[in-house]
This record gives C-alpha cells, structure tokens and sequence, in this order.
C-alpha cells in the first residue's frame, strides 16, 4: 500500500517520485513516512541531477492535508538544492494545490508601532472607559432615585424583610471587624503622635490629632473602605451571579423592576449600616488611642479625657457622620452597576468584582475631598 502512495525511482541518474491513491488526512502517518523516505532518498541522487519529477496523474482523492504534505515535499526539495516540479496534476487539484502553494511565503512584515500613538491611543481608551462608568453610574443615581420616589408614594411595595436581612449581612456582621480595625488604626495614629511628638513636648497634642482625624476622616473613611471590600464586592458578585443565571430577565419577564427588588433593598442597609459602624469603629478608634497614651505614653484618663473634651466639638463629629450615608450610597450604586454589567462568564464576575472595589474606593476619597473643601467653606 505505501508504494502505491508514493513511489520513487531513479533513471539515468535523476530522482522521479509518482504519487497515487488517496493523499488524504486519514493516511497522515503512512504518507509522513514516505515523504522522508523519499527526502533522504533525493539526497543520496548526485548532485548534478537537480531536476526531481513529482507526478501526480495516479492521485484520486486530495484534501488540504495533502496539498500542503506536496507543497512541504517540494519546499524541502527546492532547499536541498534540487529544482522540483509537479507534473501531470488533475485540473480539480490545480486551485488547492496553487493556493496551498503561496501560503506562509514570507512572514508578515512586522509595523513597529509609534510609542506616542499608543500612548495616545490608551489614554484616550482610558478617557473613554471613565466617562462610560461615570454615565452608568449617574444612570443608576437616576433610575435608583426613581424607584425610591415610587417606593415612597407606595410604601407597602418596599421589600422590608429584605432590607433587615440586608442590614444584618452588613451590619451587625460587620461590627467585630469594624471593631478590630479601627481599634488597631487608633492604637497606631496614637503611638506614632507620641514617637513625634514627645520629642517636642507635647504629647498631649497626641489626643487632639487622634479626635480631630478620627471623628472627621478616618473613622468613617476607613469604615466606609473596609464595608466596601466586604460588602460591596459581596453585591457585585450576588448580582453578577444572578445576571449570569438569567434571573433578572426572568424578574423582568414576570413583571417586576430588578432595582427595585434587589438593588434597593441593599443600598437602603447600607445607607443605614455604614452612620452606625462609622460611629462604632470612631469610637473604637478613640478607645485604642487612650489605651496606647495611658499605657505606653504615660498620660493618666483624666488628662486624656479633658484635653479630648477640649480639643473636639459637635461639628467635628457631625462632618463624619454626615459623610457617612453619600459614602454608603457610593458603595451601593457602584456594586449595583458592575454587578448588572456581568456577562455570561466567571471571568466577567471577577473582573467586575474587583472593579467594584477600585471605583468604590477611588470614588469615595473623592467625595471625601470635596466634603473637606465643602465644609472648611461653610466654617465646620
């Protein structure tokens, strides 16, 4: 059978192979062999002898696998030296043959890109990306202050049950680390006061730097980073997964708004949950600053309690509190809107996941900023 294939002989000192049967995918290996056979074969034919004959007439059936086993036949030939020809081909081979033959010719030519052209180019795909998540999540403001004005004109419609289980996943969940990290946070801001101030004198200035900053930046700063870490990227990914499962096309299909059923809810606990931890984890915080001055800084509780009386007012934790709920309310509009921009992949789910987080937090050091400017403007 694999003389029938391919067949090589010698006259008069040149090389003629003649193919036949069916060069076809299903005699790959039978056909890989004889075509070494017949390479090593061509280069034991003098070197004279350069012209090599390859008829094709006794071929019935030629698929693309074969065409290019005929092509890489006549390339290695053609490399060794030999000029070798295709000869007696049947006329419905010609077109496979011809195109197989001018196939990976040349590498493509390689275009050194412009380093300022791309660099362009990602600034402005990055410029277009923020200004596509600012619009949805304006959009999601907007459909979300839409549905909360429906709620509040119906308020049998609001999903009560939902909302306590919500409050309780990231309320009162949320309290032992809140607890701990912002206990730890106040235990460090005081002992670094002390480190720096001491060498000056002052140590009790430690306790106004710990009131000031934590009652007006860091308690409901670093609340707000931790409950979106655990909470928002938690409503990225139950949403994400509820896209993926189809189920709010079903909510839709039965007649329900998805944000009113499950976005409200959750951005409603969190509105509630985060004033509440931002006023436990400010306390906890003051509580791990005075443990730190009475046992390592050697301040006595009366005196740290008078100078935090004296060095803190009303407006200083008001400006925290009342950052707290537009913080909350970031968190939850950003989880909503990257958990519906879900598709159909676990791959998505991460990538949106972990984009919830990001543009959360980025976002809410921003809406911190303009609070400080806001109210450094009113006098607060």
């Amino acid at each position: 059978m694999s003389d029938r294939l391919l067949d090589a002989s010698v006259t008069d000192g040149r090389l003629a192979l003649a193919a036949a049967g069916s060069w076809t995918a299903d005699r790959a290996g039978e056909l890989e062999r004889l075509v070494e056979s017949a390479l090593r074969r061509a280069r034991g034919v003098p070197a004279d002898s350069r012209r090599v004959e390859i008829r094709m007439g006794g071929v019935e059936r030629l698929d693309t696998f074969g065409a290019w086993l005929l092509e890489r036949l006549v390339r290695s030939l053609d490399a060794s030296g030999r000029e070798a020809a295709v000869v007696d081909l049947p006329a419905r081979y010609r077109t496979l043959v011809d195109v197989v033959h001018t196939a990976n010719r040349s590498p493509p030519a390689r275009v050194r890109p412009n380093p300022i052209a791309e660099a362009l180019a990602r600034l402005g795909a990055t410029v277009v990306g923020l200004v596509r998540d600012l619009l949805l999540i304006v959009q999601m403001f907007g459909e979300l202050a839409v549905v909360a004005l429906r709620t509040a004109a119906m308020p049998w419609t609001f999903r009560l049950t939902s909302t306590v289980h919500h409050l309780d996943r990231v309320g009162w969940r949320a309290v032992p680390v809140i607890l701990l990290m912002t206990f730890l946070i106040g235990c460090i801001i005081a002992q670094q006061g002390l480190f720096h101030f001491r060498r000056f004198g002052v140590d009790t200035y430690v306790v106004d730097m710990v009131g000031i900053l934590v009652l007006r930046e860091i308690g409901v700063l670093m609340t707000a980073i931790m409950v979106a870490g655990r909470s928002g990227s938690a409503y990225t990914a139950e949403l994400g997964a509820m896209r993926m499962r189809e189920e709010t096309d079903a909510l839709r299909t039965m007649g329900f708004d998805p944000l009113e059923i499950l976005v409200l809810p959750r951005v409603a606990a969190l509105v509630i949950a985060l004033p509440a931890l931002s006023f436990i984890g400010s306390m906890a915080a003051l509580y791990g600053a005075f443990l730190v001055c009475w046992l390592y800084g050697g301040m006595s509780p009366d005196v740290f309690l008078s100078r935090l009386h004296d060095a803190i007012s009303l407006d200083d934790f008001a400006v925290g509190m009342i950052k707290a709920p537009f913080m909350a309310l970031v968190i939850g509009v950003v989880a909503s809107v990257e958990g519906l921009q879900v598709k159909g992949s676990t791959e998505s789910l991460g990538l949106h996941t972990t984009a919830s987080v990001v543009k959360s937090i980025f976002l809410m050091i921003g809406l911190d900023g303009l609070f400080a400017m806001f109210f450094a403007t009113i006098g607060m």
